[in-house]
């Protein structure tokens, strides 16, 4: 059996809350049961900056410029990253703990980054909800 009837088969006994991955490939939710768990997708917004205490010169070379074209009313500039991911996880719970450590291991560097991120939940539509 297909692991797409076996899901159609608990459909049809009341299971509600059931995605499959969308044509676009980018939602996917599983049903499990027993040894199976249930997943869903998930997209991240993370924002990384340096800490206030670290000089930003790529920031000041902005400022700079910015002045030089006629906007001397700009203040302070830093300058970060922003990283958009999906991640499959079991709810926003996890979603967000798998985020945090991929933070903290690889996209920032804790000694002079930090960082900030959302965690949603994708639709089938694909759009966050």
């Amino acid at each position: 059996m297909s692991s797409s009837t076996y899901f159609a088969e608990f459909l049809s006994d009341g299971i509600s809350n059931f995605q499959s991955t969308s044509k676009s490939g980018r939602v996917k939710t599983e049903i499990h049961l027993g040894q199976w768990a249930v997943t869903q997708t998930f997209q991240a917004k993370i924002y990384v900056t340096l800490r206030p205490s670290v000089l930003d010169p790529a920031g000041t070379a902005v400022q700079s410029g910015l002045s030089h074209l006629g906007h001397g009313n700009v203040g302070s500039v830093r300058i970060g990253k922003y990283i958009e991911l999906t991640v499959t996880a079991t709810d926003a719970d996890a979603a967000a703990t798998q985020v945090d450590r991929m933070c903290d291991q690889l996209l920032a560097n804790p000694v002079i980054e930090i960082y900030r991120f959302e965690v949603q939940a994708v639709t089938p539509s694909g759009a966050p909800t």
